[in-house]
């Protein structure tokens, strides 16, 4: 009888408590030891693990290497960067719901690609300006025209990458036209990249010819950001990127970089460093964190 190899891996997808995991000697379809129910974990698309595996293929899912980082919806792990589609037109696009997904991104220490689509429609130099100046990496692109669609496909090389965007933001047509050899219809259901509100919720990750995974996220939107509370205002600067170089600098230490005076990040947006659509976001977002705090306090305090 053969020993049982002991191998590390990534584990490409799960369905029903069978993990698929790519190693150096092919793939395993493995079960998870018991020790993860007993301690609430889930193996995600994405973990690089410890396994046993067996001559037949099977083989147990040991141990979970340390993630870099994980989204719970969807469930994925180890993500390198994550491409937020946004459309120029129809529909327009929104700098709030836009911001909130690069700070959930920066917060879990993702890089976030902001693709602006549809520049066959509009002219996107100006969005794109406020983003530069931010230091946000943003492309634009356009589906027909062919725009910006190489510069996307070399993202790619040996990263692992996921896209989210709402409905009608073209990221089909993205897709379609980073993957022609999926050969996708605009708004069909995909096997192999998941789209549509009827597909399962399960991730996949799918393996470039030229190195790198592209995870297949169903129904991956910007409304599954709004899922993430981001609870802790004191740490809500670390999403903006641009406003890192002026932290301690401010006149108190207290400082929320709202509206105080002696702010050296609203110094910053009056001289025009910092895009005051940013700050704006951040504004929105900081109250907001605040009313849902407010709100739990005088709950249980009922």
């Amino acid at each position: 009888m053969t020993e049982p190899k002991h191998l590390e891996g990534l584990v490409r997808k799960g369905i029903g408590g069978f993990y698929t995991v790519e190693t150096e000697q092919g793939f395993y379809t493995c079960t998870a030891r018991g020790k993860f129910r007993k301690e609430r974990i889930s193996p995600y698309a994405g973990d690089r693990v410890r396994i046993t595996g067996e001559e037949d293929g099977t083989g147990a899912l040991e141990e979970i290497l340390p993630r870099r980082n994980f989204l719970v919806r969807p469930p994925i792990a180890n993500i390198d960067q994550l491409f937020i589609v946004a459309s120029l037109r129809h529909p327009h696009p929104e700098p709030l719901i836009i911001d909130k997904t690069i700070a959930v991104a920066e917060l879990e220490d993702i890089e976030p690609i902001l693709v602006l689509t549809k520049t066959d429609l509009e002219d996107g130099s100006q969005l794109k300006a406020v983003y530069d100046r931010a230091g946000i990496p943003c492309l634009v692109v356009s589906s027909v025209t062919g725009q910006g669609v190489d510069q996307v496909r070399e993202l790619l090389h040996g990263k692992i990458s996921a896209f989210t965007g709402n409905s009608g933001v073209g990221k089909s047509s993205l897709l379609n036209a980073v993957f022609p050899e999926f050969d996708l219809k605009t708004g069909e259901i995909s096997q192999k990249l998941g789209r549509g509100r009827h597909t399962t919720r399960e991730v996949e990750l799918y393996k470039l010819e030229d190195g790198g995974y592209v995870a297949d996220t169903p129904g991956f939107s910007t409304f599954d950001i709004e899922r993430y509370r981001l609870t802790e205002k004191e740490r809500l600067v670390y999403g903006f990127r641009e406003f890192l170089p002026y932290l301690g600098q401010c006149q108190f230490t207290s400082c929320s970089h709202t509206c105080e005076k002696g702010c050296a990040i609203l110094q910053g947006v009056e001289k025009g460093e910092i895009p005051r659509s940013r700050h704006e976001s951040y504004c929105s977002m900081y109250q907001e964190i605040k009313d849902v705090k407010q709100w739990q306090q005088k709950n249980k305090n009922v």
